[in-house]
């Protein structure tokens, strides 16, 4: 019997080519996909989330796109929840199971582990972030000092809560994040990080937003805005929402929306990559830019996966 093959981990920032290269190999070597981007769960953002077309989805099996309502905001939990029956189902099958996003935190659940917290009331950690920084971190540093360092300025959402669980528990975020047990078992997996050069990343996210706008990415905020839905759940902080949303209300015009969106996606994929090269430093990296030199590098790093006979096929 051939053994199992690994579970193949593909992150990288938006616009990077990861997904055309996750489609190219489960052509080749009939793997199947699944999804690991927070937004592309949901159904209601298949343009602004970039989401693949209906087309690419028909060329091998997807799993875990658009399955969510904007409504329903999945945590990191309920995603690795969701998913961990779809690779070991994919493996029982003797098929690859290419795992593909841009969500480091899914990432980190499946390779390191999610911290069973107990649950925190979402009001208080909101009533907490609205203390304002300075106090919150002050307050936080005397009970979790860690979490004060690694949480970026502004961020008042996981300060709050930072400071809701610790109250709350009487122990700190951090010490709960540290009692972690992987989901995948070590060796099941090979990992690895799409990240082209930043100049060729930034002048692709310009381009796809100009190409979602003509493909209906309006329509798409238009639809969702009009479900008067809470902006904390996580389908309404989609990248280039908010800056469409406020063309639609007059606030600005087309053009000075599109190059905001576009300046938040950069914003965003520069966020990405500094995530996965501080989380991810020991991945192999495919640095290149077009396509072609992407599978290229893809092969030089995993050519045994697409072997004959590689999968017992």
């Amino acid at each position: 019997m051939a053994p199992s093959p690994p579970i193949l981990l593909i992150a990288g920032p938006t616009a990077s080519g990861k997904s055309a290269l996750a489609l190219k190999l489960a052509q080749q070597i009939g793997a199947e996909i699944v999804n690991a981007d927070a937004l592309q769960l949901y159904a209601d953002l298949r343009v602004l989330s970039a989401r693949p077309s209906a087309g690419e989805e028909a060329m091998a099996p997807h799993h875990l796109f658009g399955v969510a309502d904007a409504a329903d905001g999945w945590s990191v939990g309920r995603w690795a929840r969701a998913a961990l029956p779809v690779i070991e189902d994919i493996k029982a099958r003797g098929r690859m199971a290419i795992v593909v996003g841009g969500t480091g935190l899914y990432f980190n659940a499946l390779t390191k582990g999610i911290a069973d917290i107990p649950a925190v009331p979402q009001t208080t950690a909101l009533a907490l972030a609205d203390i304002g920084e300075e106090v919150l971190r002050s307050r936080l540093a005397k009970v979790d000092p860690a979490a004060v360092a690694r949480i970026a300025p502004g961020d008042l959402q996981r300060l709050g809560r930072a400071l809701a669980v610790a109250e709350a528990t009487g122990k700190s975020l951090t010490d709960w994040q540290a009692q972690t047990t992987p989901l995948l078992a070590p060796g099941s997996w090979r990992g690895l990080v799409v990240e082209p050069p930043r100049d060729v990343l930034y002048a692709r996210c310009d381009a796809r937003l100009a190409t979602m706008v003509e493909a209906g990415a309006l329509d798409e905020v238009r639809a969702l805005t009009a479900r008067n839905l809470s902006p904390s759940l996580p389908a309404m902080k989609a990248v280039g929402l908010r800056e469409l949303a406020s063309h639609l209300t007059g606030e600005t015009t087309l053009p000075q929306a599109l190059a905001a969106a576009q300046q938040s996606t950069r914003n965003y994929a520069k966020r990405q990559m500094t995530w996965f090269r501080n989380q991810t430093p020991h991945w192999p990296r495919v640095d290149a830019a077009a396509p072609q030199d992407q599978w290229g590098q893809f092969l030089a790093l995993n050519g045994d996966l697409t072997a004959p006979g590689a999968h017992g096929m």
